[in-house]
């Protein structure tokens, strides 16, 4: 399920589903030292989850150096659309917000 939005400079961003699936693929391209990392893995997720700007397809990324690629891409207007979308929580953080 995709769905389209419009960021602050004008461009059509069309986000990914990112689902369980997702989640470890991103896991896996940020390696075991990122991966633990919260904030980095927080703002790679939002990162990963745009699949298009204006038509133009965005690859799901393999490793750091790809998450750094869309973050330079979507730039602050993009990252701050798609974080003003509901992107879903990964498990360990529905957990650590309930207090469990």
């Amino acid at each position: 399920m995709e769905r389209e939005i419009t960021d602050r400079a004008g461009r059509r961003l069309t986000l990914r589903r990112f689902g369980v699936l997702e989640t470890l693929r991103l896991y896996k391209a940020l390696g075991p030292e990122l991966a633990v990392n919260d904030a980095y893995v927080g703002l790679a997720k939002v990162a990963s989850s745009a699949a298009m700007i204006d038509d133009v397809p965005l690859p799901f990324p393999v490793n750091e150096a790809g998450v750094e690629l869309l973050l330079e891409r979507l730039g602050d207007d993009g990252i701050a659309a798609i974080e003003a979308v509901d992107i879903p929580m990964s498990l360990s953080a529905v957990v650590a917000e309930a207090g469990n």
